[in-house]
């Protein structure tokens, strides 16, 4: 193999042999003890026993530093989390979901270990997504130039993941200090490896890469699996390049307490497996070369008996959960934006176009916060500031390690900047999470596993990002350059999703956005970057509170409820109805969607007992309907009228101008609804 021999049976010392049987022997024992757990209805549901795989695991956790590095472990990791440091109790808190579980307080899964004190993540259970926020992580080590790497582990069957192809690309092409560690078990659940790749080895898969190392050891045995990982580690940190580590394991067991295994192995492989049992081994070794006696050996299987029996004992009484806590830590309360607390400004300086208010907001918040990251596709290309421009000017400014381009990657755009922030809780990204909303889709996995970071982890991580979406309709761009996805977005709870219709509102919802904590998504209609209609006057220091709708005009004879571009049609409908028959419109512009100004919302049905709802996605399943049910529900009384709603047809949006006249709402329909209601 290509690394150096440090450790041996003959070169380790007796106090390193004796720590490292301890910890094996600690972890089988609680591995076995498991499932005993769920059989008594006392927790532990799942549970993926790692007995097969203790050799890489143990050498994980040792090289692991938790004053630097950061561990990005899987769900099968437990040895793992031991050998870094976790408490018996504490793995044994985490299997049966106590409310002190360090991982979760009980939110997640069990069998998924965290100590977000000693960087030590909590992961999803989506198999092999971590790695891309790993390497988000890495990318903020070697951009402060601290000192550290990123561990990232997994079984080789997450290796089909795409995302697990974007994050190894990305690590390369940025030569991030980051060792995905493969642990090879020759199975995904019931998926013989054979299924899965090619190459008998996945690792190699990625032999082609450059400024990669790929390093295969025996993942059952400790000490080819020690030497593995130190030297993995050595060439990360000093050579700031990825490494990949594939340790060839066997699984003793089923993959988890949900699978039986004797389905699809007969009976030779499940004993050949059991045979190469790394734990017998190592103490038949320890035997053979004379360094412990079987009594040295029986005395530290008697003090690990009576260590988890205390760890047991202990976890048992500690306290289960609080229902009352639930809405903890679904988002983190948002800068506060004070001196404008109804996002309103009476300035009168000469106006600025939608694209000129984003553009000068994020390079102020560039200057005032040198944390602040921007990252996306054709962001930073020369003279080129992202597809429209919006970022024009920002890498000249802030130069390539603030603002740069990302591959055309959309889940490794949006896993990476959650991985960054996981460093530094002063930074902030900013990203184009697509070049159009439309494209947005690929980066679902990564913008879903975000959402609920904060909730997951029970505050513990919480990713400070701004995801900027060019949305919308009205350039003749067909399918997948005028979708609205905004009411897809906000089914999901730990986002914030913001809409404005003006400059001035644009400009002060991104900069409440990067200054906040958590997550947001900035969804920019498009069609008014450049529109004199959405253009204003801006106060250099405005900001606009989340969740505060803005009455754009007055009026008592019927409420219209929109945001985006259908703003400025029903602001038109209203005048004109004005000026023919001096009928009174009143148009609440909403500008935040998630959280909702529901006082807002409910004043203005409350004064004109009238609710027509427009937005430009589709009414079937839109984010109208969301609107149109608080109504009912909580004005119903108020109403001389049913809400009504207009919105885009149900298909996709068509690309000839006729067909997109056809499909999206327009002032014609906004009129006639008006009139509809007002008749009624």
């Amino acid at each position: 193999m290509d690394y150096p021999r440090i450790h041996s049976i003959k070169k380790t010392d007796k106090e390193t042999l004796k720590k490292w049987l301890h910890l094996m022997t600690l972890g089988r024992a609680i591995d076995d003890r498991a499932p005993n757990y769920l059989k008594q209805a006392i927790g532990w549901s799942y549970h993926a026993p790692y007995a097969g795989h203790d050799g890489i695991q143990l050498a994980l956790g040792q090289v692991f530093d938790r004053s630097t590095d950061h561990l990005f472990p899987y769900y099968r990791d437990m040895l793992t989390a031991i050998s870094a440091g976790l408490s018996a109790t504490e793995i044994i808190l985490n299997g049966i979901s106590k409310a002190t579980d360090k991982a979760s307080g009980g939110r997640h899964m069990s069998n998924h270990f965290a100590k977000p004190e000693w960087n030590i993540h909590n992961v999803s259970s989506c198999t092999g997504n971590h790695t891309q926020i790993a390497a988000g992580t890495a990318r903020a080590i070697k951009k402060y130039k601290a000192d550290g790497v990123v561990f990232t582990s997994q079984g080789e069957s997450s290796v089909s993941e795409g995302y697990v192809y974007e994050a190894i690309n990305g690590a390369s092409n940025e030569q991030l200090p980051i060792v995905f560690v493969f642990q090879d078990n020759g199975y995904g659940i019931s998926v013989p490896k054979k299924n899965q790749t090619a190459n008998r080895k996945v690792a190699n898969n990625f032999l082609g890469f450059k400024n990669l190392r790929v390093i295969h050891c025996n993942g059952k045995d400790v000490f080819d699996s020690m030497n593995a990982m130190i030297e993995a580690r050595r060439h990360a940190e000093e050579e700031q390049q990825p490494v990949i580590v594939q340790a060839n394991c066997v699984r003793m067991h089923s993959h988890s307490n949900s699978d039986r295994h004797e389905l699809y192995r007969d009976d030779y492989e499940i004993n050949y497996v059991k045979e190469y049992d790394p734990l017998g081994k190592f103490n038949r070794m320890l035997l053979r070369y004379k360094r412990m006696s079987e009594e040295e050996i029986s005395e530290i299987k008697g003090k690990v008996k009576l260590e988890v029996k205390k760890a047991h004992k202990e976890a048992l009484g500690a306290p289960d959960p609080d229902p009352a806590t639930i809405y903890d830590y679904v988002l983190p309360e948002p800068y506060a934006a004070l001196k404008y607390p109804e996002g309103i400004h009476d300035d009168s300086s000469e106006p600025k176009k939608f694209i000129v208010a984003l553009n000068e907001t994020l390079k102020a918040e560039f200057r005032l916060n040198p944390d602040t990251f921007l990252w996306g596709q054709d962001m930073a290309n020369k003279d080129k500031g992202g597809i429209f421009n919006v970022s024009k000017g920002m890498q000249q400014e802030f130069g390539e390690e603030r603002v740069f381009n990302a591959p055309i990657a959309e889940d490794y755009i949006m896993g990476t900047a959650n991985g960054m922030t996981r460093f530094n809780d002063k930074i902030r990204v900013v990203v184009e999470g697509a070049e159009f909303a439309d494209y947005f889709w690929p980066a679902m996995e990564q913008f879903v596993e975000a959402t609920h970071d904060y909730w997951r982890s029970n505050g513990a991580f919480v990713p400070n990002v701004t995801i900027r979406l060019a949305s919308g309709g009205y350039i003749g761009g067909g399918l997948y350059h005028s979708q609205n996805i905004e009411g897809t977005l906000a089914t999901f709870p730990g986002v914030r999703i913001v809409y404005p219709s003006f400059a001035d509102d644009a400009a002060g919802l991104l900069r409440t956005s990067i200054r906040s904590k958590g997550l947001t998504v900035f969804m920019e209609p498009k069609a008014l970057y450049n529109a004199p209609k959405a253009a204003a006057s801006i106060p250099d220091d405005f900001e606009v509170p989340f969740g505060k709708a803005r009455i754009r005009r007055e009026g008592d004879g019927l409420s219209i409820i929109t945001y985006g571009n259908t703003t400025h049609m029903c602001l038109e409908v209203a005048s004109k109805l004005e000026k023919e028959n001096g009928q009174s419109i009143e148009v609440l512009d909403l500008r935040s969607l998630a959280p909702l100004d529901e006082e807002s919302i409910l004043q203005t049905v409350k004064k004109t007992n009238r609710a027509l709802v427009v937005h430009e996605d589709k009414v079937f399943a839109g984010f109208g309907g969301e609107i149109a049910s608080l109504i009912n529900e909580k004005a119903f009384e108020y109403l001389d009228a049913p809400v009504r709603r207009v919105g885009s047809e149900f298909t996709p949006v068509g690309f000839n101008r006729i067909l997109e006249e056809a499909i999206l709402p327009s002032t014609d329909k906004i009129m006639k609804a008006v009139k509809d209601l007002i008749n009624y």
